[in-house]
């Protein structure tokens, strides 16, 4: 059975790619008739010392909102999906500087399309170090690194931000996401938006990895699919502990 909704486009650093892109979404007026109510597309941006450029950012910013504006259009609920990836050994503040910097563009862009903020949700990256940086923040510090830097950018007319988990372990992503709500229950006031996850590889690659194809294997990958659901729901009440996981 399909979703209510799909992942149009993948959209990558280069304004040509983004056109055909907006193209693509404006021939996709007739979804809400078949049966859709939300539509994601994901710009894809690199990071090291010199990139993102400045029009790296402008480009897919700009066509996240046009996509963004013509999902609700079309009466479907748009999911922004502004992703700076994990590869590579930039810090974790590197990736702070780079994700403000690009969720700046895209709210600039979003408030220019005329598109309702209430009427959206944000998929983000969390802020993390690159996957070969030689230090690794705790999730301690990731949380607190990645909501300090959604207060600072992501106005709290945006009901929802559903992180994505980039290629992050299932456990990792998991135990951050629980940072961030224990950290939550500890501020003066509560956050603005809802955080939960819309995690891919991070809560399917387990499973992917037991089944393999097997329907030998199918009951226990099923099991593992499961219990990564569990433990991202206990994250979501910042009641994750790595106890819950089993080997």
């Amino acid at each position: 059975m399909r979703s209510p909704g799909d992942a149009l486009c993948t959209l990558p650093c280069r304004p040509q790619v983004a056109e055909a892109g907006i193209r693509e979404i404006e021939g996709h007026q007739d979804t809400l008739v078949l049966g859709a109510r939300f539509a994601k597309w994901r710009a894809v941006i690199a990071i090291d010392d010199h990139r993102p450029s400045r029009g790296c950012i402008e480009a897919n910013a700009h066509a996240l909102a046009r996509y963004a504006a013509l999902c609700q259009e079309a009466g479907l609920v748009p999911v922004v999906e502004p992703e700076v990836l994990m590869d590579g050994d930039h810090t974790l503040e590197r990736c702070r500087e780079v994700t403000a910097e690009c969720l700046r563009a895209v709210f600039d862009q979003l408030h220019v399309q005329r598109v309702l903020l209430e009427g959206m949700i944000l998929k983000p990256n969390m802020v993390l170090p690159g996957l070969t940086c030689p230090h690794q923040e705790s999730a301690n510090e990731v949380a607190l690194a990645t909501v300090k830097c959604l207060l600072e950018v992501v106005p709290a007319a945006v009901p929802g931000i559903a992180f994505l988990s980039g290629g992050q372990s299932g456990k990792l992503a998991s135990a951050r996401l629980n940072a961030m709500h224990a950290r939550s229950e500890s501020m003066p006031s509560p956050l603005p938006w809802a955080l939960t996850f819309s995690f891919g590889r991070a809560i399917q690659q387990p499973a992917l990895g037991i089944w393999s194809g097997q329907e030998a294997h199918r009951s226990a990958a099923q099991q593992a699919l499961l219990h990564r659901a569990h433990c991202n729901w206990a994250a979501l009440r910042g009641e994750y502990t790595v106890a819950m996981e089993r080997n």
